[in-house]
C-alpha cells in the first residue's frame, strides 16, 4: 500500500528562507525593542552614583559641599543635551548611540584614573567635568531611545515608555551584581566597569535601534504584557538575591552564577520577538494582509507633518493647536502646560535626585553598615524601575477604561514621596529601609508620567526636543535642594562635632532639616500638578489616542479572516489526504 503526503508548511521556515527571515529579525521594530532594553539597562549605571561618591570625597578630601557639587554637575550632564537635541531630528540613531558610547567611556574612565591616582592632584573642576560628561552619555541614550520606540509603538507609549524607563531603573541594580562578578567589592574598580560594560552594550546594538515603518498589531498589549512578566521576575529575582546576600557571605563563583542568570533573564525578551516576527512573517504571505499593511503603515506621520507645515509660520506661536496635535517647537516652548510640567519636575525629581545621590551618607550618618547602605541602593534601583513599570501599565489601563488622567496620577505620587523624605527626616529602626521603597518608586513613577505627559500633550514630532526642555529644568532645582538646602545643613551640622576633620556628620539630626523642607516642595510639586489636571481635564476624557487606531478595526478583521483561511485549507488539506489515500488504496 502506498499513501501519498502533502507537505503543510503553515507557521514553518525552510533553509532556504532563514536567511531572510534573519534579516527580518534583526531589521524588526521587535528586535529594535529588544535592543532598547538592553541599552536602557546600561544606562541605568548613571544611578550608581552613590555606591562610589565616596570615592571621590577621599580623593579630594573634601566636604559635603562639594561632594553635592559634583553630584549637581552629574544631573546637569545627564539633564542638558542641546547637542543631542539638535542632532535627533537630523542625525540617524545609530550616530548619536556611537558618540554616546565614546562619550560615557571617556567621562568615566578619566574618573577612575583620578580616583586611583593616574591623575596627579585632580581638582574638583577635573571631576566635575568628567562626571558631566559621563551623565550627558544616559541622556543621549534616553533621548534616542525613547523617541525611537514611541514612534514605533505611538499607540501605547505609556506601556512603552514603562518598560524602556523600568529597565532604566533596574539597570543599577543589574549592573551591581554583574560587576561584583567581575571585580568583587573594589568601589574604584566599579567607576572602571561603568566606563565599558554601557558603552559595549551600546555600542552593539547602536545599529538596531531605528525607526521602522509602523506595522498594526491588533494585540500588542499582550506581547506588552509578556515583556512585563519577565521584567517583573527579573527584579523578584534581585529583591530576593539581595535578601539572601544580606545573610549569606558570597564568593566569586557564587556572583558568576548569578550574573549568568541575570542575563539570561534579560534575553528571554529576544524569544518574543522572534515569535512575533514569526507571526508576521506569516501573515505577509497573505496578500490581502500585506494591502493592509501598506494602508495602515501610511497614516503614521503624514498627519502630523501637514499640522507642522500649517504651524510652523511664526505668527502662530500663541494658536496653538489643540492637545494631542503635533506643536511647533515654540508653541510648546511658550505653553502654559509645559510650565507647569517643568515646575512640576523640578521640584519633585529634584528632590528624588537629592535623596538618592546623599542616600550614602544617610545611611553612613543613621549608622547602617556598608553592606546595608548596599542593600539600599539596590532597593530603591529596584523600586524606582517598579514605580515606572507601574505607573507605565496601570496609568494605561486607568486612562483607556476609566478616563483616569495621568496627571493626577502624577499628583498622587508626589504625596507618596513626601511620606519616604519625613522617614528620612523622622527615622526610626530600619525606616531607611521603608523609606528608600517609596522614594525610590514614587522617583520611578514621576519620570515616567511627565515624559509621558508631554508626548501625549504636545505630539511626537518634536518630542526629542520637548522632552529636552522639560529635562532642563530638573538641575535647577536639584541645585538648589542639593548643594545650597541639603549640603550645606550637613555641613552646617558637621561644623558641631568637636572631631569634624573627617568631614562627617553622625545622627538622625544630620538630615532632618532638609528632607523637611523636601516634604514641603513636594506638596508645593502637587499643588502645581493639580493646576494642570484641572487644566487638560477635558483633554483627558477624550480618545486622545485617536488618530493611531485608524485602520486597528479592519486590520484585526483581516488577522481574522486570515486565521479563517488557516483552518479552512488545514481541513481541505486533510481531506485531500484521505481522498488520496483512498484512491491508492
Amino acid at each position: 500500500m502506498v499513501v501519498s503526503t502533502i507537505p503543510i508548511y503553515h507557521g514553518r521556515i525552510g533553509t532556504v528562507e532563514f536567511s531572510s527571515f534573519t534579516r527580518q529579525v534583526l531589521g524588526g521594530r521587535w528586535f529594535s525593542l529588544f535592543a532598547s532594553f538592553l541599552v536602557m539597562t546600561s544606562a541605568g549605571a548613571f544611578y550608581l552614583y552613590s555606591h562610589f561618591s565616596k570615592d571621590i570625597k577621599e580623593t579630594l578630601q573634601c566636604d559635603q559641599t562639594t561632594l553635592n557639587k559634583i553630584g549637581f554637575y552629574k544631573d546637569i550632564g545627564s539633564n542638558i543635551d542641546i547637542f543631542s537635541v539638535l542632532l535627533v531630528e537630523i542625525a540617524p540613531s545609530w550616530v548619536l548611540l556611537v558618540i554616546c558610547s565614546a562619550v560615557n567611556f571617556i567621562g568615566y574612565f578619566k574618573i577612575w584614573q583620578g580616583v586611583v591616582g593616574k591623575i596627579v592632584q585632580p581638582s574638583v573642576e577635573y571631576f566635575c567635568f568628567y562626571i558631566a560628561m559621563g551623565g550627558n552619555s544616559q541622556i543621549l541614550a534616553n533621548s534616542v531611545v525613547l523617541v525611537t520606540c514611541v514612534r514605533n509603538f505611538p499607540e501605547r507609549r505609556g506601556v512603552i515608555l514603562g518598560l524602556l524607563k523600568g529597565f532604566l531603573g533596574l539597570g543599577a541594580a543589574v549592573l551591581s551584581q554583574i560587576y561584583l562578578a567581575i571585580y568583587g567589592h573594589d568601589t574604584k574598580s566599579l567607576i572602571l566597569f561603568i566606563a565599558w560594560f554601557p558603552s559595549l552594550i551600546t555600542l552593539i546594538f547602536a545599529f538596531s535601534i531605528k525607526e521602522v515603518k509602523i506595522v498594526k498589531h491588533p494585540h500588542e498589549f499582550r506581547v506588552f504584557i509578556q515583556f512585563l512578566c519577565i521584567t517583573l521576575i527579573l527584579a523578584m529575582f534581585i529583591i530576593v538575591l539581595t535578601i539572601i546576600q544580606r545573610i549569606v557571605q558570597f564568593d566569586q563563583s557564587a556572583h558568576i552564577i548569578v550574573m549568568i542568570a541575570i542575563m539570561g533573564l534579560l534575553i528571554l525578551p529576544l524569544f518574543i520577538a522572534i515569535r512575533e516576527e514569526m507571526v508576521r512573517w506569516n501573515l505577509n504571505k497573505m496578500t490581502k494582509f500585506e494591502k493592509c499593511q501598506t494602508s495602515a503603515s501610511i497614516i503614521s506621520y503624514s498627519s502630523s507633518t501637514l499640522q507642522h507645515s500649517r504651524n510652523s509660520d511664526l505668527s502662530n506661536i500663541f494658536n496653538k493647536p489643540e492637545r494631542g496635535d503635533d506643536y511647533t517647537i515654540l508653541q510648546g516652548f511658550f505653553s502654559i502646560d509645559m510650565l507647569l510640567i517643568c515646575l512640576t519636575m523640578s521640584i519633585g525629581i529634584g528632590s528624588s535626585l537629592t535623596a538618592m545621590d546623599n542616600l550614602g551618607q544617610i545611611g553612613e550618618s543613621q549608622g547602617y553598615s556598608a553592606e546595608s547602605i548596599n542593600a539600599i541602593v539596590t532597593i530603591i534601583s529596584i523600586f524606582n524601575f517598579l514605580g515606572r513599570i507601574f505607573s507605565g501599565f496601570v496609568s494605561e489601563i486607568l486612562l483607556e477604561q476609566y478616563k483616569f488622567p495621568r496627571p493626577l496620577m502624577l499628583t498622587l505620587t508626589l504625596l507618596v514621596s513626601c511620606i519616604g523624605y519625613l522617614l528620612v527626616a523622622f527615622p526610626f529602626n530600619n525606616s531607611l529601609y521603608i523609606a528608600s521603597i517609596l522614594i525610590g518608586f514614587a522617583f520611578g513613577s514621576q519620570v515616567l508620567l511627565d515624559i509621558t505627559v508631554i508626548s501625549e500633550i504636545f505630539g511626537l514630532k518634536h518630542y526629542a526636543i520637548f522632552y529636552n526642555i522639560a529635562q532642563l529644568s530638573c538641575p535647577i532645582g536639584t541645585y538648589v535642594l542639593n548643594v545650597l538646602v541639603a549640603g550645606k545643613l550637613y555641613d552646617k551640622e558637621v561644623k558641631t562635632w568637636i572631631d569634624s576633620s573627617e568631614y562627617k556628620c553622625h545622627g538622625e539630626q544630620c538630615y532632618k532639616d532638609s528632607f523637611t523642607i523636601l516634604t514641603g516642595m513636594s506638596l508645593l510639586g502637587a499643588a502645581i500638578s493639580l493646576i494642570l489636571v484641572k487644566r487638560t481635564r477635558e483633554f483627558y476624557r477624550g480618545d486622545i489616542y485617536r488618530k493611531f487606531r485608524e485602520d486597528m478595526d479592519s486590520l484585526r478583521e483581516e488577522v481574522e479572516l486570515y486565521s479563517l483561511d488557516v483552518r479552512q485549507n488545514e481541513d481541505e488539506s486533510v481531506h485531500v489526504h484521505k481522498e488520496v489515500t483512498i484512491f491508492k488504496k
